[in-house]
């Protein structure tokens, strides 16, 4: 039953990946994206990380995708399919099949890396991934967390300035 299930996921995530890259509407385009996001948190359930599939649907399904929709509507972006190079279709589509070709390659041929750190797989079961996530990013990395905290109000009020009309 997983296993049909991983499949299905899998069918969506494909299509509405190449749905991301076809679309000549980019509100369509980022609207396939939010659905890639939202199968990769599927996935994370999947592996038993709901800590970040929780992330995944606020951050990037939420948050970043309505940044993406807004710079698009800001922008306000037509569609011309005659500025459609047929030369820059297929470098992005040799780009991709190396790609491709090397992803399955390190699959096949590459080993996974064992866990380390002071957690064992026991103790996460016991206490829980989102407990363990908070106290170790609010205990011994508070100092990182506040500059990026720092850096996104930053890019905030740059991104208002940007977008301020002349008055």
């Amino acid at each position: 039953m997983e296993t049909l299930f991983f499949l299905i996921i899998t069918f969506v995530v494909l299509v509405s990946a190449i749905l991301v890259t076809t679309c000549r509407n980019p509100i369509n385009s980022a609207l396939a994206l939010i659905m890639t996001f939202f199968c990769l948190a599927t996935y994370y359930v999947m592996l038993d990380a709901p800590f970040m599939a929780a992330v995944q649907v606020m951050v990037y399904a939420g948050a970043i995708m309505v940044l993406i929709v807004f710079t698009i509507m800001l922008l306000n972006i037509r569609v011309d399919a005659a500025k459609k190079h047929f030369h820059k279709v297929i470098l992005g589509s040799i780009l991709g099949f190396f790609t491709l070709v090397n992803t399955l390659f390190l699959l096949i041929k590459g080993q996974s890396a064992q866990p380390t750190g002071p957690y064992s797989g026991e103790i996460i079961k016991q206490i829980g991934h989102t407990e363990l996530i908070g106290k170790e990013m609010f205990t011994n990395f508070l100092l990182p967390f506040e500059i990026t905290s720092i850096l996104l109000l930053v890019a905030i009020v740059g991104a208002v300035m940007l977008a301020k009309k002349k008055i």
